[in-house]
């Protein structure tokens, strides 16, 4: 498995490794500032992303580089958001979505699927199995990322289903750090859920 992993960056120019690095350092601070409700989220989160948007877009994942880009664009959204009017680290309450949130995110979902198969087709892009995979997970990333935005609990049961799935494909990429990070993220969503569920208990206890 190690040889697996090291395999992967053998041809790999030394800057590209470090991008990567790097990439996956601020992954993992964002996670953990999200799990602790700390609007850190988005700065960290935001230079995660601008370094996966370049590195997907080399490597030539188009979905991928699109779910990344568009969570550059929510991170600049959510930095807002969780800014406006409050402190830095309980400016916004943490809530369970409405009916009508939950249709949003189903409709964000399907229209990023037919969004991305759109854009593969409209570049002529040959789309072989694991691009269906892009889809899906770029669907279930973009209403994830949106109800973050929104401190919505569950955002992360996106982040978990969306992690799980994509762990397996990135290591089949060759992309073994963002594999490893998305292991991590898996781990950290999980922890998170749970942290936000008691805050969001206790809160309701209390009203």
């Amino acid at each position: 498995m190690i040889d697996f992993f090291l395999n992967s960056y053998v041809d790999k120019p030394l800057w590209h490794i470090a991008l990567e690095f790097l990439m996956f350092v601020f992954g993992i601070l964002s996670v953990w500032f999200a799990k602790k409700e700390n609007i850190w989220v988005y700065p960290t989160g935001l230079i995660a992303t601008v370094i996966s948007v370049y590195l997907l877009y080399i490597a030539g994942y188009i979905g991928d580089m699109i779910i990344n880009a568009y969570f550059s664009i929510m991170s600049i959204y959510g930095w807002y958001v969780w800014a406006r009017g409050g402190t830095v680290e309980d400016n916004l309450p943490i809530t369970r979505t409405s009916f009508n949130e939950k249709i949003i995110g189903i409709v964000l979902f399907i229209v990023t699927v037919f969004v991305v198969f759109g854009i593969y087709k409209y570049f002529d892009y040959k789309i072989n199995p694991d691009n269906y995979v892009d889809m899906i997970s770029s669907g279930i990333f973009f209403a994830g990322m949106w109800y973050m935005a929104r401190k919505k609990i569950e955002n992360w049961t996106l982040w978990i289903i969306g992690d799980i799935i994509v762990v397996p494909l990135y290591a089949y990429r060759g992309l073994g750090m963002m594999s490893l990070q998305y292991l991590i993220f898996t781990i950290l969503a999980i922890s998170a859920y749970l942290e936000w569920r008691k805050i969001l208990d206790s809160k309701q206890q209390l009203s």
